[in-house]
């Protein structure tokens, strides 16, 4: 351990009124990491041995510059041995810091989360989503947890936070939460966030994402096939509340909008298109991109339906809570026999797949109206039209084989 630690002295050209003189610093390293601090003592610059790390000579001067310089290095190493004996975390910074008395401030996670959600809160509406801050909510919840279940401790300072510590916290995420790799993988993004704070303000001196990389399954995108979609807009039902969520699920695929943006709308984003057509112009709440998107006919005749009645905030459309809403829909995939799990995210799926790009929308076109910021997360819609086309001609060939064989049979 003791090879980790280097205290050498070097000396610095300053602004002193003497030119020939020198500041001398202190440079401590410890496992790579320099940490440097000045010793407050001058030397004549041609005097100074950087070699030695002293002073040449036998005048007072130079008895008395080196004299303080080992004093230095002496309670610099005190120092170091006492962070070993106590088994703390080392650093150059923290051996410098405690070396010249500076008192460290003692920053925790949870409490860093909190005081970020906090800030958080007030900011819901302009610059965060309320979905988003009750994502950091369940992140610190989940760390609680993990930090009282290992480390028997109701928080934990930041700078013990390591690849361990990350690695541990994946894996009680998916053994005592139960959650599936990509959820689990989510809340660690957020998670990253709150360390890359520390990391930012100087409470931890590197960064323990620095070489970890969030990465995420890649999931089949379940969608509504053509025929599965015009069984739902078919549908008689029989509830008021059914044919409302059922309205909202419809024009969202005809829309590609998600449910927070879909229920946010008001009259005031139908605007007039360069073509002299209806077009919805909205800021996506998830990304804060905008998205222009032409009112197909199914989503006018949706607006028109309900365009007489009024709703709370000015909105376009009447909407349930998001787990109301998916609870109805999965009644209605029932009704429709749909087996497929509905939820109100596959309306925009739809709207990818079967809506746009199996009709022909350039990819470029249906990436701008989802309002995606790279087309690289549209393509993936793009290789599940190739898959389906596929499937599909791998079907006609086994027809035209059953075909042809049923004519060689009546030869």
């Amino acid at each position: 351990m003791q090879d980790l630690l280097s205290i050498l002295f070097y000396i610095r050209k300053n602004r002193l009124k003497d030119p020939e003189k020198g500041m001398i610093y202190l440079r401590i390293t410890y496992n790579g990491m320099r940490a440097e601090a000045s010793t407050f003592l001058s030397a004549n610059l041609k005097r100074w041995n950087a070699k030695a790390n002293k002073v040449m000579g036998h005048s007072a001067e130079a008895k008395h510059v080196n004299h303080h310089l080992d004093i230095i290095r002496k309670h610099v190493f005190i120092t170091y041995q006492e962070l070993l004996d106590r088994e703390e975390e080392i650093t150059a910074k923290r051996i410098k810091n405690r070396y010249l008395g500076i008192e460290e401030t003692h920053r925790y996670i949870l409490d860093v989360l909190e005081v970020h959600n906090q800030k958080m809160e007030k900011l819901v509406g302009k610059e965060f989503s309320f979905r988003t801050l009750q994502r950091y909510k369940t992140t610190k919840s989940h760390l609680s947890d993990f930090i009282q279940a290992n480390y028997d401790a109701e928080d934990i300072n930041v700078k013990r936070i390591q690849t361990t510590f990350i690695n541990a916290f994946i894996y009680y995420l998916k053994t005592e939460k139960h959650l599936a790799h990509n959820s689990a993988m989510k809340y660690l993004a957020y998670f990253k966030k709150i360390v890359r704070i520390c990391y930012g303000n100087g409470w931890i001196d590197q960064d323990p994402f620095y070489n970890f990389k969030v990465r995420l399954q890649q999931k089949e995108r379940e969608f509504l096939t053509r025929k599965e979609l015009v069984s739902i807009i078919q549908k008689e039902l029989r509830y008021k509340r059914l044919e409302q969520v059922r309205d909202l699920f419809i024009f969202s695929c005809y829309t590609g909008l998600s449910y927070s943006d879909v229920c946010k709308l008001t009259p005031d984003d139908i605007v007039l298109g360069i073509d002299g057509d209806q077009w919805l112009r909205v800021k996506r709440t998830k990304t804060g991109t905008i998205s222009n998107i032409p009112l197909l006919e199914m989503a006018q005749e949706i607006i028109e339906k309900y365009n007489e009645q009024e709703y709370p905030n000015n909105a376009l459309l009447p909407y349930s809570s998001n787990q109301k809403t998916n609870a109805f829909l999965k009644e209605i995939a029932v009704l429709c026999g749909i087996t497929k799990d509905l939820t109100f995210h596959m309306a925009r799926h739809t709207f990818a797949t079967t809506v746009t790009l199996a009709n022909g929308v350039p990819i470029e076109s249906v990436s701008k109206m989802l309002g995606h910021r790279s087309i690289k997360t549209t393509q993936h819609y793009a290789k599940i039209i190739d898959r389906k086309l596929g499937e599909d001609v791998g079907l006609l060939k086994e027809k035209l084989k059953q075909l042809d064989q049923n004519n060689s049979a009546i030869k």
